[in-house]
């Protein structure tokens, strides 16, 4: 008997022994397996839901993978002039500038608080004290006075005086000799008839000549006091009028120095002293800078100066309106080299009407040089380069549909928002400026709107 005869007969036996365990057993099988069917059921439920499931969301992934589009922002790679930029710090100083000193010895009558205040030109800032040069003027009226009156006394008295002196002295000299001359004349006919002696020919000749002599002297006092006495007399006096005038107007004058005026309209930048002080003669009172025009200094190496030249466009970043970018000129390249760090100064004038740069105020000073015209140009956020001093890189350019394909290009001159394209673009291209980090190639794009220009 093989073994499943076997089996059967015991199974029949143990049918045999208990009907009524049997069908218990029986039913307890049928309960258990109805248990285990509905598991099996739920299970398998449970499987299809989750197959079903992964299925739709790989279809939903594959769907949106197909249909994904990038949003960018982008801008024209156009055609412009670009310049090498070179950059130092600068520090702005008044294009005028004055300092104003005492030009008196005296103590300040006068003068407000002044630092900081804007001026004009030949206002008076200042005023000294002035009761010496009153004292000194009143002396020197004085003697102006007295000098006028001596000019007076000469043309009026003693000129006419010795005038009429030197025409009487004449007139008796004139007389003097005629008369001499008569009587040399009647003893000559009185001696030549015998009338009278030799003796008194002789002293009546000597005597004529005393008086001719006497004559020719009196003639050169009246030519020498008309031609040089009185003319010396009266200049001597002039003289002495023009030395009071004189005296008076240089009193005057200091007395006008009393009053300090601005030279030049501007802000008082410093101020020394202060209403009540002494002031002596060339002492420091203020300082006036003229800020309406600034110049801007700045030191670059020498191997940069090299490409710079006068009139090129330099441009400044206020302090206080950092964003805001103000354009100048250089006006001045030195011409001596500083041997300790091998830097040229260079001065950039600027106009400075609004007052936005301060005398001593450091500021970012960029010079451009070797300027580039109808060169490529793109923004910087365009390009992405290997490294920050690499001369390559590559930019994202969208074409007309609208798929984004990447382009190696080469890089030439650099500024502060633009590079030069000398390879790879040829210009009117569109590039992406925003959005195109690890954005990959073929990848389709929509321009976004600029929200400035939908306002």
């Amino acid at each position: 008997m093989n073994e499943k005869d076997l089996e059967e007969q015991e199974n029949s036996e143990e049918r045999e022994i208990d009907p009524d365990e049997g069908s218990e057993t029986s039913g307890s099988n049928t309960t258990r397996n109805a248990i285990i069917a509905i598991v099996m059921l739920v299970l398998i439920a449970i499987a299809v839901f989750y197959f079903v499931r992964s299925r739709s969301a790989a279809n939903t992934a594959a769907a949106d993978k197909e249909e994904v589009i990038v949003s960018v922002k982008v801008a024209k790679a156009e055609k412009d002039s670009i310049s090498t930029e070179n950059t130092a710090i600068g520090t702005v100083a008044p294009a005028e500038q004055t300092t104003l000193s005492a030009s008196i010895s005296a103590q300040i009558k006068q003068m407000r608080l002044l630092k900081n205040i804007f001026v004009q030109k030949g206002e008076i800032l200042a005023v000294l004290a002035t009761q010496d040069f009153t004292a000194q003027r009143a002396e020197a009226a004085a003697a102006l006075d007295e000098a006028r009156l001596n000019l007076e006394t000469l043309q009026k008295v003693t000129i006419p005086q010795t005038s009429a002196q030197t025409e009487k002295d004449l007139s008796d000299a004139k007389a003097t000799a005629d008369n001499a001359r008569s009587v040399a004349e009647r003893r000559k006919v009185l001696y030549a008839k015998g009338g009278i002696s030799l003796k008194e020919l002789e002293s009546s000749q000597l005597v004529l000549k005393n008086a001719e002599n006497n004559l020719r002297l009196v003639q050169k006092n009246v030519k020498l006091n008309a031609g040089a006495v009185n003319p010396n007399a009266r200049a001597i006096a002039e003289n002495k009028i023009k030395q009071a005038e004189n005296k008076i107007r240089t009193i005057d004058t200091q007395a006008g120095l009393a009053q300090v005026r601005a030279p030049i309209t501007g802000v008082v930048t410093d101020q020394f002293q202060f209403e009540g002080d002494f002031a002596s003669q060339g002492a420091k009172l203020l300082t006036i800078s003229d800020i309406g025009e600034v110049i801007v200094k700045a030191n670059f190496a020498d191997t940069v100066v090299a490409n710079l030249r006068t009139g090129d466009l330099v441009t400044v970043s206020p302090p206080s309106t950092p964003d805001e970018k103000m354009s100048g000129q250089i006006t001045l390249i030195s011409r001596s080299t500083d041997p300790q760090n091998r830097t040229v100064e260079i001065w950039a004038k600027f106009a400075n009407g609004r007052g936005v740069l301060r005398a001593g105020d450091a500021v970012q000073f960029i010079a451009s040089s070797k300027p580039a015209t109808e060169a490529v140009v793109i923004p910087i956020s365009a390009l992405q380069l290997g490294a920050s001093n690499a001369d390559g890189g590559t930019v994202m350019v969208v074409g007309e549909d609208s798929i984004a394909h990447e382009k190696k290009v080469k890089v030439g001159i650099r500024s502060s928002d633009k590079y030069q394209i000398i390879s790879g673009l040829n210009g009117g291209e569109t590039v992406v400026i925003e959005g195109n980090y690890a954005l990959p190639d073929g990848t389709k794009v929509e321009i976004a709107k600029d929200e400035e220009t939908d306002k």
